[in-house]
């Protein structure tokens, strides 16, 4: 655009000497150079199957050079040009709320050596504190977390008690208070004392830079975008070049095409797409949900069918503890330290379940001297305490199938409807068995009736859990059919035959993953603990509420309305511009001009997507609701 502006300065200055004949010369080759510029991209284009609206800009600056219009031609090149520098700027205020994340990741850590390495006649935070890198960041590390620090990588509290401002991986806007044992993710901003914790998880595996990735992506997406103006790039090309060469025959002059071309020019077309959905995607961020690309909001505009797991789904994923049921040779007291100390290492749902529960209790936690998660079957971890007489021992907590491979007497515990449990296992022995009650979300029946206003024809419970318990859930939410005890491969065999399509699948955890990604549009709930759930999904939920899903379905359906009126408005006026000029009462450098004044209208109508002020109250009223409910 600097260039543009330049030659336009040149050739004005020209026109005021001796050479201004030579003005016409520089202005019309400047404006040739960037026609040509255009066509080899234009070229590039169409050997790759792609019909696109380049044709229409070069043609009218190409035609307006040769019926000697180049002044009007350089206004063409300065449409093209400004018309970048417009999308640039409204493609970066699209993208503000979308980038907010990227500039408060953490950067560093101070990490706490052995005491041993201190040095003599110094205290021991003073000489042990370094501050780091955070990839130089390892699982087992002692961090100290400074007040008003970022919490560098997930890690679980050594201190006893911490304040914490957990908004921006929750949105809940009150401090939080953890207690030693508790495990703290990475972006959480600390209160105002130091405090130390040990990192569980390395920076690169981390939540918050887990969503750092998601943003990323979902910012850098942009090539589904184009698809909805291609839709119109080949008719409205053949009707500019049909009303331009209509208008050449009847009236005989050539400048008549030129000038209909000039008006014809495309950028409406080419910009108002991109921004309204980039203006989607920072809309649908303001509210926690990252969305990875323009192409899920055109399916979230069309979506039919919704399908949901149950546990952190449908029910708050936090059940409350009904009773325990511990073997011989164990007290209830063991069963639940044994599996609330191995739960702090887990990403499962229910993981947070056990801790809170033995903390309930007055139960401190056991010191693991190492542990592993198992995807879709529990957690194994080792103890060396008073209970194992000083001896390590491995404690498995999860699935009752997993855990009879190491302690085959296991049996299953008598459930009500609505109640599950978690086994334990201490080496090769059955320990015992926690029952808990889940509970359905306050807002999923608000959530699922919104869903239907939207167009939501059917509702699928898909989970694998036992119909006992699912459909009495169902029922009491209007869910139209339940599939219970599935794995992950019958989820996806499942969605994958359900009528009408797009299909929404609501989950959360490793094992719904893979349906995840099978469905037309994948929503994983909840960022925390779901890493595998949230890189395979379409959109991911940072704030743990179903009232985000119909929020959702809604932004999907605004930014393609907005989209489709941007470029219908942009549309429809250069075609107006376009019978005037075929009449001969438009000359092109008049056309030029009014059609920058297209573009701009084009631009700002996109923009709209963006969504109104007005919405950054709801999502703050909408975030503390969802703080008091936790």
């Amino acid at each position: 655009m600097f260039a543009t502006l330049l030659i336009a300065m040149v050739g004005l200055i020209l026109l005021t000497t001796p050479a201004r004949e030579t003005a016409p010369w520089l202005v019309g080759a400047y404006a040739l150079a960037i026609a040509a510029w255009e066509a080899v991209g234009m070229i590039r284009q169409l050997l790759k199957g792609h019909a696109g609206l380049d044709i229409l800009a070069v043609t009218a600056i190409t035609a307006a050079v040769l019926v000697g219009e180049p002044w009007a031609a350089l206004v063409v090149v300065l449409m093209l040009t400004g018309g970048a520098a417009l999308e640039d700027y409204a493609e970066n205020r699209s993208k503000r709320e979308l980038t907010a994340l990227l500039r408060k990741a953490p950067q560093q850590a101070t990490r706490l050596l052995r005491d041993e390495a201190a040095p003599a006649g110094r205290s021991t935070l003073e000489a042990v504190a370094e501050d780091v890198p955070v990839e130089a960041v390892e699982v087992g590390d002692l961090l100290l977390v400074r007040p008003g620090a970022l919490v560098p990588v997930d890690a679980v509290l050594v201190s006893e008690h911490a304040v914490l401002d957990e908004s921006s991986l929750t949105g809940e806007s009150l401090p939080v208070e953890r207690v030693a044992g508790e495990r703290v993710s990475s972006g959480v901003v600390n209160g105002a004392s130091a405090v130390t914790m040990r990192a569980v998880a390395l920076a690169s595996d981390s939540e918050y830079q887990q969503i750092v990735r998601l943003v990323e992506q979902a910012a850098g997406s942009k090539a589904k975008v184009v698809r909805l103006a291609d839709r119109y790039a080949v008719p409205f090309t053949v009707l500019s070049l049909v009303i331009a060469g209509v208008a050449w025959v009847a009236s005989g002059e050539a400048v008549r095409f030129a000038e209909v071309l000039v008006v014809a020019t495309p950028c409406p077309l080419l910009i108002a797409a991109p921004v309204a959905f980039l203006g989607g995607m920072s809309r649908a961020a303001r509210f926690g949900l990252i969305v990875k690309g323009g192409g899920t909001l055109e399916q979230l505009s069309r979506v039919r069918s919704a399908a949901f797991d149950k546990t952190g789904t449908i029910t708050t994923g936090r059940p409350v503890l009904e009773r325990i049921l511990a073997e011989p040779g164990f007290d209830e007291m063991s069963v639940l330290r044994f599996a609330a100390s191995a739960e702090v290492y887990s990403s499962h749902v229910l993981a947070e379940s056990v801790v809170a529960a033995a903390k309930q209790h007055g139960y401190p936690l056991l010191e693991v001297l190492g542990a592993e998660e198992i995807a879709t079957n529990g957690v194994a971890a080792q103890f060396a305490s008073d209970s194992t007489n000083g001896a390590v021992a491995t404690v498995r907590v999860g699935k009752p199938s997993w855990l009879r491979e190491f302690a085959p007497t296991l049996a299953l515990a008598p459930l009500e409807p609505g109640e599950l449990a978690i086994y334990v296992a201490v080496d090769d022995r059955f320990a015992g068995a926690i029952v808990m009650r889940d509970q359905t979300r306050d807002e999923a029946a608000q959530a699922l009736h919104e869903l239907h206003g939207l167009g939501i024809e059917r509702t699928l419970m898909v989970t694998g859990d036992v119909a006992t318990t699912a459909e009495p859930i169902a029922a009491s939410l209007g869910i139209d059919e339940v599939h219970a005890e599935c794995r992950p491969s019958d989820k996806v065999r499942i969605v994958s035959t359900v009528q009408p399509r797009p299909l929404i699948m609501v989950g959360d955890g490793l094992n719904d993953a893979p349906v995840l990604a099978a469905a037309d549009i994948g929503f994983a709930m909840g960022a925390r603990g779901a890493t595998a759930a949230s890189e395979s999904a379409d959109i991911v939920n940072r704030y743990d509420t179903l009232a985000s899903l119909p929020l959702a379905v809604r932004v999907g359906k605004d930014t393609v309305r907005i989209a489709l009126q941007s470029i219908w408005l942009g549309i429809i006026i250069s075609v107006g511009l376009m019978l005037v000029a075929a009449f001969g009462f438009l000359p092109a450098l008049i056309g030029a001009w009014l059609q920058e004044v297209v573009d701009l209208v084009a631009i700002l109508g996109a923009l709209r997507a963006v969504g109104p002020r007005a919405e950054r109250k709801l999502k703050a009223s909408r975030a503390n609701a969802d703080g008091a409910h936790r």
